[in-house]
């Protein structure tokens, strides 16, 4: 559950036992800075399992392959392919994503960092999903922040291979958007259930007039500072 925005700096992480099972364990993680707790996490691990499988949440169809689609990652570790929205499910958005770095069979790494790509879609599905928001993002009036983001991993993962991550948006009231979707590698197979709560607001005119305001009045306190050196 992220708290707060955190800054460029080391993070002080507290751990907490709080159960060892025979076949589960359990974990509890707050992240800490300057300004105090920016993160609480749960985690929870379970001894292999060798079971009978079946998934009923199946790799969506019609879904154009990730080399047929243009790069739309925002950063050189994040590689992403954005799926066009479907005109009749303007609630879901879909992309293709993986990292540029290989962490090998570590199924740690691969989930944290699988966990990192699914952050990714969570506000696009609201912001789509509602012409309200859409005009208002594109506009430039719109805020956004994750809040409390759930993963369930039902298989191993490789979070160097391109994956196809779906979310949809399910309710939105009091600002908070619900997403909720599935993570599949490219032979169908479902990897992980992810669910979110996003922070989406319209920011009223006033409002992004005062921040611009702000904006000017910081710019110009500190070239008068330069000046005055």
């Amino acid at each position: 559950y992220p708290l707060v925005t955190g800054v460029q700096t080391c993070a002080l992480p507290i751990f907490d036992k709080i159960r060892d099972g025979r076949s589960f364990c359990t974990r509890r993680v707050v992240a800490s800075q300057s300004d105090g707790a920016i993160l609480n996490l749960e985690a929870s691990f379970q001894v292999d399992e060798t079971t009978i499988e079946k998934s009923t949440a199946a790799f969506p169809s019609g879904v154009p392959k990730p080399e047929d689609l243009e790069e739309s990652g925002w950063w050189d570790f994040l590689r992403r392919r954005s799926v066009p929205l479907r005109d009749d499910a303007p609630e879901t958005a879909q992309a293709w994503m993986r990292v540029s770095d290989s962490f090998g069979t570590d199924q740690v790494l691969n989930r944290c960092a699988v966990t990192y790509l699914s952050d990714d879609l969570p506000n696009d599905c609201v912001i789509t999903a509602l012409p309200e928001i859409k005009k208002a993002s594109d506009e430039g009036r719109r805020f956004s922040a994750s809040l409390d983001h759930a993963v369930w991993f039902h298989r191993p993962v490789q979070a160097d291979e391109w994956n196809l991550f779906t979310m949809s948006c399910m309710n939105y009231a009091g600002g908070r958007g619900m997403t909720f979707g599935y993570v599949h590698s490219q032979d169908g197979r479902h990897l992980a259930t992810v669910a979110q709560e996003t922070l989406v607001r319209i920011r009223e005119r006033s409002e992004e007039h005062t921040s611009e305001l702000q904006s000017r009045v910081d710019i110009s306190y500190a070239v008068f500072c330069l000046k005055k050196k």
